[in-house]
């Protein structure tokens, strides 16, 4: 249903390009829009994790540097029948982690210094798990299609309200490309959370049957999210923060609509509902 769910918006998220290409020039604005579309994603594809690694200032560590956590990657890797990932550890207290990669042979596995400090090896091998579910689902190619998407929707938008959009005989229309300037990002950005909040779900459950303890996923979500509330990550991007396995960007109320992550509480519910497996 997820993947489904995913695919669907990903296709609505190209119409709207389309669409919007097409209100500001016509066929030729919406091949255009369609071009721009397909150069941001080829230089996503090859090179989002290198600029999302720098921007975090995470660095790559073998395993001499750090056996345990090595370790622990190493052996979920093989369980889930995957090359190991790199590793690299951000100097950051806030515990969080990410993973990056367009596919599997280039992926790789970051984690803060803070997570380190604060959940138990078995709590961490559950984080790592979910992060690992990311790789084997390819989600970090998914979002970055999504995010780039959404970019050029945001572009498409702004260059309608400046111009204008036109009407079926080529005449332009002020009004509707206000219209355009404004709904336009505000569709892009619900459609591309929707996306991150599908891949968080299916990363949620394939930790809890990798490991076969869903209860110790729940309890480190529950730790980390506290610890970001108390001390939030003070050099996150929201360009990647649909990365994180716990959104490291603060905000509530009217803010939770825009949060590239699921309610917190109904991830670990859902998490705590499911059978602990022996292993």
């Amino acid at each position: 249903m997820n993947q489904t769910k995913t695919l669907l918006i990903i296709v609505a998220m190209t119409g709207l390009l389309v669409w919007i290409g097409g209100m500001v020039g016509g066929r030729s604005g919406m091949v255009l829009a369609l071009a721009i579309g397909l150069v941001l994603n080829g230089v996503s594809y090859f090179f989002s994790d290198k600029i999302v690694l720098a921007s975090y200032g995470a660095q790559p560590v073998s395993q001499a540097e750090a056996p345990e956590l090595y370790a622990i990657v190493a052996n979920l890797a093989q369980r889930a029948g995957l090359p190991i990932p790199r590793i690299a550890i951000i100097p950051d207290e806030t515990p969080n982690a990410f993973a990056t990669g367009r596919d599997p042979e280039h992926a790789v596995v970051a984690v803060t210094e803070g997570i380190l400090r604060i959940l138990s090896r078995p709590q961490l091998e559950a984080v790592l798990g979910h992060e690992l579910g990311h790789v084997k689902h390819r989600d970090i190619l998914i979002g970055s299609l999504a995010a780039v998407l959404a970019q050029a929707i945001m572009f498409l938008s702004r260059f309608a309200g400046f111009f204008g959009a036109r009407d079926e005989e080529g005449r332009s229309n002020p009004i509707a490309g206000i219209a355009i300037m404004i709904l336009g990002p505000l569709a892009a950005i619900l459609l591309q959370m929707a996306v991150s909040r599908s891949r968080e779900y299916l990363a949620d459950d394939y930790s809890a049957h990798l490991t076969g303890r869903p209860d110790l996923l729940a309890s480190a979500l529950e730790r980390l999210e506290s610890c970001n509330r108390q001390q939030p990550m003070e050099h996150s991007e929201p360009a990647s923060a649909h990365m994180m396995i716990v959104n490291p960007l603060s905000g509530g109320g009217l803010m939770s609509l825009f949060s590239t992550h699921p309610p917190m509480a109904v991830r670990v519910a859902r998490l705590r509902q499911m059978p602990i497996e022996a292993r």
